[in-house]
């Protein structure tokens, strides 16, 4: 479960204030609004990344508000992927497992057990020069996924992507978060990536109130 409670949020000039928006456990939550609106400043905000005035932030009914990024056990993908030249896919899908210190079998064994999942097991030596729009797209969910989150925040991930790819990996994240029982916050621009992806549905309004839909019409 995601739970926003009463947050403000400051970055800058920048204020939204009142922030309320809950997500049950295992559900796919959409979050749309205009340019400028405060959608990414949110999602930060549930990562870790960007801390709050005055609220709350609940991850499975445990406050995570003054957590740091790495204890909230929250996958990222971003929008510009942020994918390391120099590593092939096996090292940015094991990075995160590494870093928590998982012994060298469990890591070989998820990585296997991921790269199955999202149809790039050819791909594990290849470096991200070698890889096509939605071959990165799908090492970046690799490295999100790793270290079994209990949470996964997407921030416009397939917004460079042509149709056909597009449509491809929307199967594949729908796929991977049943699969898991991750609970997903997810921003786009797409009424039909939204409407495809979710069953929770949220509208930040020009007044930067935070409404509860049906679906994107």
């Amino acid at each position: 479960m995601i739970s926003i409670k009463n947050c403000t949020i400051q970055a800058g000039n920048f204020r939204i204030s009142e922030i309320n928006l809950e997500i049950p456990t295992g559900h796919y939550g959409i979050l749309m609004g205009k340019t400028g609106s405060g959608k990414t400043t949110i999602l930060e905000a549930v990562c870790g990344l960007r801390k709050i005035a005055s609220g709350q932030i609940l991850i499975d009914g445990e406050d995570v508000t003054h957590k740091r990024p790495a204890e909230r056990n929250i996958g990222f993908l971003p929008q510009d992927i942020a994918l390391f030249d120099h590593l092939s896919v096996y090292d940015h899908i094991a990075f995160g497992m590494r870093i928590q210190k998982w012994p060298k079998q469990e890591v070989e064994y998820r990585v296997e057990e991921l790269a199955e999942q999202l149809q790039i097991t050819h791909l594990l030596k290849r470096k991200p020069a070698g890889l096509s729009g939605g071959e990165k797209q799908r090492t970046a969910m690799g490295r999100a996924l790793s270290v079994r989150p209990k949470v996964l925040c997407l921030d416009e991930p397939l917004s460079t992507l042509d149709d056909d790819t597009h449509d491809d990996v929307i199967q594949l994240i729908q796929s991977v978060t049943s699969a898991n029982d991750i609970t997903s916050l997810h921003i786009t621009h797409r009424k039909s990536e939204a409407n495809l992806l979710g069953d929770y549905f949220f509208q930040i309004t020009d007044r930067g109130v935070i409404q509860h839909q049906k679906c994107f019409s």
